[in-house]
């Protein structure tokens, strides 16, 4: 019987695959939260509703207040409150904004990683499978032969 060879059992040589987004939670700061917070929050339908009804009651009690003007047309102290929420909101967006594309390139760099590691299995696994094909034609002939035989 001739002699069959395979390959020797692999081993993994890497440590196991870790959750990208929980190594991210763990490591945030409390005002890279806040961010993510204020950035769902302000970047939510319920949001912009309310500070429509917010905007539009503004407008409405100003314009037809009998006796206590707040905030007279062309309302300057809205004008203020709202560059105020802009000036807050603007640069906490754009943190949370720069935290997610961070977040993207190390994701895009874990799957360039594991990707690696699937194309050395791959390997192993495709060797393994030639070296059975060639184990089963070895076999195959032997057993045309013992079947001429008898």
């Amino acid at each position: 019987m001739a002699d069959l060879s395979f390959p020797e059992p692999y081993e993994h040589k890497h440590a196991p695959v870790a959750n990208l987004n929980d190594v991210m939670d763990e490591q945030l700061t409390v005002g890279e939260r806040t961010a993510d917070r204020v950035a769902s929050l302000v970047g939510s339908w319920p949001f912009i509703i309310v500070q429509s009804v917010l905007l539009v009651a503004w407008l409405i009690f100003n314009i037809v207040a009998w006796a206590h003007h707040w905030d007279p047309y062309p309302f300057i102290l809205l004008n203020l409150v709202l560059s105020f929420q802009a000036a807050y909101t603007a640069p906490m967006i754009l943190m949370s904004q720069n935290r997610e594309a961070e977040r993207d390139r190390l994701d895009a760099h874990n799957d360039y990683v594991l990707n690696q590691k699937a194309e050395e299995e791959i390997r192993v696994i495709l060797a393994h499978l030639s070296a059975q094909d060639q184990a089963l034609k070895a076999i195959h002939k032997q057993v045309l032969a013992l079947a001429r035989d008898s």
